[in-house]
């Protein structure tokens, strides 16, 4: 299946823009699912997919209802202690959703996409209208920071000492972390490693959405590092709501001739790395489906391919004496990650046991290392020509040398 996840800077129209990329997926003939966090003017809304075409289907995010539902069951999960505690009940009518709700019913709305969770037959193109674009890297990035943290807290491999809980739950009078927990978060870390699949996968892309202007293309050209950073590819730049050239209104013309220098710059420097589709403004919101295929939206590519692999790579860099911080060590092996944009001023790098912790101006990522790194100490690093390199030599007392 085909994923495009459409994003961009806020008020660029990335809800009308993923419905246009929809549209046109399905006109080609590919069967298409379409989810939005909210209405799309002319389709339905519904928490379900709904026809809209022969081939194409929209199905809207209900946050609220997925919030209720899972702090319900986790209620449900912990009522033996509540009661123990004399806490009360809370009922589902009572219930609002809380920040970063949204959020997870989207994951989990990924999720069953992925799956094919739904009666209707599979998908060929999945187009997902995320958050604005910083809030969507950080959603990107959720499923392996989630799956991080409960590896840390809740280790699977402990498990062997639930045979001592119950003993320990009479000696402290208190009950002991039950199974379910363990399982719970086995079930959890399951489901966001089928949703991290799914964003890591060869064949899903963005979509940025733009309207041309310095503010977006300021927004386009930060953001850029943080997609390198997660090994985020972009298979096109949708320029929208772009004016009709040479107006006769003094207004409109000047306005016109703003985003054309803009989209002059654009076409000789793409800011994220991808072609900018010119999506002409229509004089007023898209109304439904009609207006949508007005908007001329490129279908994706069926042959399009994302993140084949991880975005960093390992060189060995024998006999590079005199290199900073080599110290003339020969076996030096060099991690490598591609940063365009990145200033050396707000790169922060960190070394903590079998990960690297990696800052970049507002973004943030801890990437396990390989297990030839996990035996070696930084010697250096170096950010060149937008490329980051991190100097790793053999720990003698992990890694011996041999000869």
């Amino acid at each position: 299946m085909r994923t495009v996840l459409v994003t961009g800077p806020g008020g660029a129209g990335r809800t009308t823009a993923a419905a246009a990329t929809a549209l046109a997926g399905s006109r080609r003939g590919d069967r298409t699912l379409l989810i939005t966090a909210g209405p799309v003017p002319g389709l339905p809304a519904q928490a379900v997919p709904t026809p809209v075409t022969d081939t194409l289907d929209c199905v809207t995010v209900d946050s609220g209802t997925h919030f209720r539902a899972e702090l319900l069951a986790l209620q449900e999960k912990l009522s033996g202690l509540l009661g123990l505690l004399g806490g009360n009940p809370l009922d589902g009518e009572e219930l609002t959703e809380l920040p970063g709700s949204t959020e997870l019913a989207l994951l989990h709305t990924l999720r069953r996409a992925a799956r094919g969770d739904w009666s209707r037959p599979g998908y060929d193109l999945l187009v997902v209208d995320l958050p604005p674009l910083r809030e969507a890297l950080a959603l990107l990035a959720l499923p392996e920071r989630l799956r991080r943290y409960l590896r840390r807290l809740l280790p699977q491999e402990r498990q062997a000492a639930r045979a001592l809980r119950p003993m320990l739950a009479q000696l402290a009078g208190v009950p002991a972390p039950a199974q379910w927990l363990y399982e719970t978060a086995a079930r959890r870390d399951a489901e966001l490693a089928e949703v991290q699949a799914l964003i890591e996968d060869r064949a899903t892309t963005l979509r940025l959405v733009a309207e041309p202007g310095p503010a977006a293309e300021d927004a386009l050209r930060t953001a850029r590092t943080g997609l390198a950073l997660h090994g985020l590819r972009v298979d096109a730049l949708l320029a929208n709501r772009v004016l009709p050239r040479h107006s006769a209104d003094p207004w409109f013309a000047a306005l016109a001739a703003q985003q054309d220098k803009t989209l002059g710059r654009w076409d000789a420097e793409p800011p994220a790395g991808a072609a900018a589709v010119r999506l002409p403004h229509l004089g007023r919101d898209p109304r439904g489906a009609e207006d949508l295929a007005a908007l001329d939206a490129p279908a994706p590519d069926r042959r399009e391919e994302g993140r084949a692999e991880d975005p960093w790579w390992i060189e060995e860099a024998a006999g590079t004496e005199g290199a900073e911080g080599s110290a003339g060590a020969d076996g030096i092996l060099v991690w490598c990650l591609r940063l365009p944009g990145a200033v050396k001023t707000d790169l922060q790098l960190v070394r903590r046991g079998g990960e690297l912790l990696l800052t970049v101006g507002a973004f943030h990522r801890i990437v396990p290392l390989e297990s030839a790194l996990r035996r070696c100490t930084v010697a250096g690093a170096a950010l060149t020509d937008g490329v980051l390199r991190v100097r790793f030599v053999p720990d003698p007392e992990l890694w011996p040398r041999t000869g």
